[in-house]
C-alpha cells in the first residue's frame, strides 16, 4: 500500500502517448474532425499571424467540469496560422509537479483549420478587418461558421476577413470541422514553459 507499480505507470503512460500521437497525426493529415477542450482548465495559443476568412465574434457561455465561463465566440471559416504553439500548464501533478504540454508547428501555415471556433477570455495582437459590420444582432450573423449565431438582440461582429498579427490568446476550448498541422512537434516538460 502507498507504492507506485513503475512498470504499470510507464505501460500506461506510454499507450495514451502512443494513443495521443495517432489522434494528433490524424488532424495533421486532415483526416479527423478536431475539438479540443481542456476540462476546467484554459489554455494559451500563439502565433506570429493569423489569416481568417468569414469571421464572426459574439459574446457567449462555456460550460464545462460543472463551470460557467463568460467567453468571446470567434469563428473563422477557414483560418491560417504562421508559428503556432499550443501550451496547457498543469500544476501540482502527482510525483511530477509542474507540467506544461505544447504542441508547436513552426512554419508558415503550420496550423490550418476548416470552421474553426474558439471560445476565449483573453486576446492580443494587431486586427484588421476586412468589410466588416460592427454592431450586427449576433443571432443574424452570415459570413462565419454554418450555424454558428449569438443569442437575439446581443452585439456582434462580422467581416469577410481578419488579420491578426502578433496573437496571443486564452481560451477554454477550440472546436473545428478539420485541423491541419504542418510539422508538428508535441512536447510535454515539467516545470511552467508556456507559449507566452
Amino acid at each position: 500500500m502507498g507504492r507506485t507499480r513503475w512498470a504499470r505507470f510507464v505501460g500506461v503512460l506510454g499507450i495514451g502517448a502512443v494513443g495521443a500521437g495517432a489522434l494528433l497525426f490524424g488532424m495533421s493529415q486532415g483526416a479527423l474532425a478536431a475539438s479540443f477542450a481542456v476540462s476546467g482548465q484554459d489554455f494559451k495559443v500563439s502565433a506570429d499571424s493569423l489569416d481568417g476568412k468569414g469571421f464572426v465574434q459574439f459574446g457567449g457561455v462555456d460550460a464545462g467540469a460543472g463551470k460557467v465561463h463568460v467567453v468571446a465566440v470567434s469563428g473563422f471559416k477557414t483560418a491560417s496560422l504562421n508559428k503556432f504553439c499550443q501550451s496547457v500548464f498543469v500544476a501540482n501533478m502527482p510525483i511530477v509537479g509542474d507540467v506544461t504540454m505544447r504542441i508547436t508547428a513552426d512554419g508558415v501555415g503550420g496550423m490550418s483549420a476548416d470552421n474553426l471556433v474558439v471560445n476565449l477570455t483573453d486576446l492580443s495582437g494587431d486586427l484588421e478587418l476586412g468589410a466588416p459590420d460592427i454592431g450586427i444582432d449576433a443571432s443574424k450573423t452570415t459570413k462565419g461558421p454554418d450555424g454558428l449565431k449569438g443569442l437575439p438582440g446581443s452585439f456582434g461582429l462580422q467581416a469577410d476577413s481578419a488579420k491578426i498579427t502578433g496573437l496571443k490568446q486564452t481560451a477554454w476550448s477550440t472546436t473545428a470541422q478539420t485541423i491541419r498541422f504542418k510539422g508538428m512537434n508535441l512536447t510535454i516538460r515539467q516545470g511552467k514553459q508556456e507559449c507566452f
